[in-house]
Order: structure tokens, then sequence, then C-alpha cells
């Protein structure tokens, strides 16, 4: 199974009202990206995601869980973007920031550090791993 990153303004959308949701979870809508989109578009349910708070704080905070696969996005009236449903699983014990993930040279390659403006993005299996142990996993 695969690993993703959802990036999310915390004054859009948080952790806290991710977590709030509960297990019916909420849609990811409104990427307008390519690149985000087909991202989108690979993901299976049940595979998980970090929760990364943008702009603010800067950080992965916890992680989510694919519960719904895509399908069309209702605040897309072109038609041409879709979404995925996530759940919140669990809080990192300690956020993991990006300056940390920038210091780590293992996460050298992470999309986060080369391209951290996409909204959705690909971790590998090692990056994964290096973040859950620095987050307290």
């Amino acid at each position: 199974m695969a690993h993703w990153l959802f990036k999310s303004e915390p004054a859009t959308w948080s952790w806290d009202q991710q977590v709030a949701e509960g297990e019916k979870g909420t849609f990811w809508n409104g990427v307008r990206n390519h690149s985000a989109k087909l991202n989108m578009m690979a993901m299976k349910k049940g595979e998980t995601g970090f929760f990364y708070h943008s702009n603010e704080g800067k950080a992965i905070v916890g992680i989510v869980e694919v519960i719904k696969e895509y399908y069309p996005d209702h605040t897309d009236a072109s038609g041409r973007f879709g979404m995925v449903d996530i759940k919140a699983v669990k809080a990192l014990p300690r956020p993991v920031t990006l300056d940390e993930i920038k210091n780590t040279p293992a996460l050298a390659d992470m999309v986060l550090v080369n391209n951290s403006r996409l909204s959705v993005q690909p971790v590998s299996d090692p990056e994964w791993d290096i973040i859950c142990r620095m987050g307290g996993l």
C-alpha cells in the first residue's frame, strides 16, 4: 500500500477539524493541480497519509486513512477535478516540522522538501518510517 501527504492550512481546515469528523471522515476537495489530482486518482481505500499543517506550524501533525477513492469534486465547476474521503487515524505524539524534515539527510529526496507547493503528494515507505519514528510512533 502507498503512503501520502495531505497539506492544509490550519485556518482553512485543521487537524482538530479532521479529528472532529470522526469515523465518517470528510472529503478532501479543492485540489486544482494536475499532479495532485493524479496522486489522488492513484489512492486506494485503506492507504494512509500524513496530515500536514502548511503556512502556520509547517509540521506533520497526524495520520489519516483514505476511506473513499477518487470521485468528482462537487466544488469544481469545470468537472476536471476530483477528491477522496479521508478520516483521522491518530495524532503524532510529537509534530514533525518542515525544518526537521529538511535537516534529515535521509529525507532529502522527499517531495515535501523538493516540491513543497504540491498539496497532495506521495511518501515512500522509508520516508514514512523515518517520520513516524521522528513523531514518536
